[in-house]
């Protein structure tokens, strides 16, 4: 426990550089201006309201039976207030007054000392937790399901307690900065009008969403930025401490077939039902389709399968035919589908991409974009596709990961329908399941998850370089051929090149982005063409299909500028 909370609070010092901190910055450095005790006030409000937030997020919503975004918008009044404050002399008067009668005498007329950033901390506290790693997601994920414990509060006060260091830091830079320059001390009351105006700015930016798409923004055009903050929370030792936490051997439930162990790793089989807890609340803040933004509590006698998805995995694609049958046969008895969108690439954050997509595999039912992946970590997933069925008390009843089982998937929704007093009738025909007939693995092209390159120059990152094919790839190898830049999640290609792959399936897909308009791909298999594609929007492309799975030699002769992430194989 002391070891996740050693890394804990490492990962809270480097959280302040996180994409999503950035349009709070402001609000932080507004630390620096005011009483002495005043930085010492926001880093006393932000661990309070953070561990108390985090802590007790679900108890909180179902005690004031309000969603989890009202809490954000009590933060964003919070900041308004205080940027009001700051700006308008006659409400610094009446705000001495108010601190004054509580008490603050030793603050005389600050009216921004200690209780003033003790607000100001406590509406950070609001707005930080979408920006956390994998440790505190785990808690999160606790917190949401009501089982916090004593590991989760060491854990919170720590990571909180590691924030807090450089925030601090950063209100005392800013105020030795004004301290060091007469010409900043002699306009304090200009500055703090300013840093005033800056509050009110961006208080009426995070209620208006322009934070998460300043977020979205910054990670389009620099899409490494922030990815290695958290990286050695991804590390074997680190997960298998989360695995531990978030599956405690000790604890067990009753269910009709006798006593249960609540492990992740224990996964049901054959469609047989078991109990594995209430499930998350619906926590993600996403943009929703085809549905108004929905809560647990409103599908309640409802049989719910939660599908965990992303447009341009080609494993996500295939189930949505099953997914599509049983929507079609059993919606009119109570049974909805969920879609979590939880992007794997930085395009498929866009909600249009989305739409699109959606459009295309004509899904019909309530999907809600989930980019910060709070809905993922609530249910501690880690898998596309992932589909969590539940039962019409609220109850996770059965999972699974991946493809196939669709027989034993739809046995168990069926069977959770009988239980609600449901009598469908016959199964859904839908296309038969043939299998994978792959022998190479999912290949990730940007240097963080790829395996199989041949050059040994791939340590040459995020920077333009020229290679060769020496030799021809066997399955599951890939080779560049002309000026290429790999990144970390993806090989970008300006002008001509050309990508060899060795592979063994009956299918394979690549998924693309295209930078600009106009280029084009050339497809072709053991030298014999098979297609030119001209990408024009970012997704997944099907480049062949056979007849029969065996060894083959894709070659792809790309002219324009394109991102190349992942073959996926089928």
């Amino acid at each position: 426990m002391m070891v996740l909370a050693f890394f804990a609070f490492l990962s809270g010092i480097v959280t302040i550089l996180s994409p999503c901190i950035l349009p709070v910055l402001p609000i932080v450095l507004s630390g620096s201006i005011g009483g002495k005790s005043r930085p010492l006030g926001v880093v006393a409000g932000f661990v309070i309201s953070f561990s108390l937030f985090t802590l007790l997020l679900s108890s909180l919503v179902q005690a004031l039976k309000v969603p989890p975004d009202a809490l954000r918008i009590a933060a964003v009044i919070m900041i308004l207030s205080f940027g009001a404050v700051l700006v308008v002399p006659q409400l610094q008067q009446r705000f001495e007054r108010l601190v004054s009668r509580a008490g603050s005498r030793k603050q005389g007329r600050q009216h921004s000392g200690f209780g003033g950033g003790l607000l100001v901390g406590g509406s950070l506290g609001l707005l930080w937790t979408p920006c956390v790693g994998p440790i505190m997601a785990s808690v999160i994920s606790l917190a949401v399901s009501q089982q916090v414990d004593g590991g989760s509060v060491v854990i919170v006060f720590a990571y909180s307690a590691g924030t807090a260091v450089p925030m601090f830091g950063v209100m005392l830079g800013g105020r030795r900065l004004l301290n060091r320059v007469p010409k900043l001390v002699a306009n304090t009351g200009r500055i703090q009008r300013i840093f005033g105006i800056v509050m009110i700015v961006a208080g009426i930016s995070i209620a208006m969403g322009a934070d998460r798409r300043f977020q979205t923004m910054v990670l389009d055009v620099f899409p490494d930025y922030g990815s290695g903050l958290t990286s050695f929370e991804n590390t074997e030792f680190i997960r298998r401490a989360l695995d531990r936490r978030s599956d405690p051997e000790s604890e067990t439930m009753e269910t009709d077939g006798g006593i249960v162990p609540l492990s992740w790793e224990n996964r049901p089989k054959n469609g047989r039902l078991e109990t594995f807890g209430s499930a998350p609340e619906i926590v993600t803040d996403g943009e929703w389709f085809n549905s108004r933004p929905l809560k647990m509590e409103d599908l309640r006698g409802k049989v719910v399968l939660v599908d965990f998805w992303t447009y341009s995995c080609v494993n996500c694609v295939r189930t949505m035919p099953y997914l599509r049958a049983w929507y079609e046969a059993y919606a009119d008895q109570g049974f909805e589908i969920i879609g979590v969108h939880s992007p794997e690439f930085a395009f498929e954050r866009d909600p249009e991409n989305v739409a699109r997509a959606m459009k295309e595999l004509d899904i019909s039912w309530p999907v809600v974009l989930d980019n910060d992946f709070r809905q993922w970590r609530a249910y501690n997933n880690r898998y596309w596709p992932a589909h969590f069925f539940i039962d019409a008390e609220g109850i996770i009843r059965y999972f699974h990961f991946g493809e196939g089982e669709y027989e034993n998937a739809e046995k168990v929704i069926r069977s959770l329908l009988a239980e609600a007093g449901k009598r469908p009738e016959k199964t859904v025909e839908a296309s038969a399941w043939e299998g994978l007939h792959s022998r190479t693995a999912e290949t990730y092209l940007g240097y963080l998850r790829a395996e199989g390159f041949l050059s040994e120059d791939m340590l040459k990152r995020n920077e333009s370089m020229r290679y060769s094919i020496d030799r021809v790839p066997e399955n599951g190898e890939w080779a560049l051929e002309g000026e290429w830049l790999i990144r970390a999640d993806s090989i970008q290609i300006s002008g001509q090149g050309a990508i060899e792959l060795g592979f063994y399936s009956k299918e394979i897909y690549v998924v693309i982005e295209p930078l600009t308009p106009g280029g084009r791909v050339r497809v072709s298999v053991d030298a014999d063409e098979k297609a030119v594609i001209e990408p024009a929007e970012s997704g997944l492309y099907r480049l062949a299909g056979f007849s029969e799975a065996r060894e083959r030699l894709l070659r792809l002769e790309a002219e324009g500028d394109f991102r190349f992430y992942t073959f996926t194989f089928g």
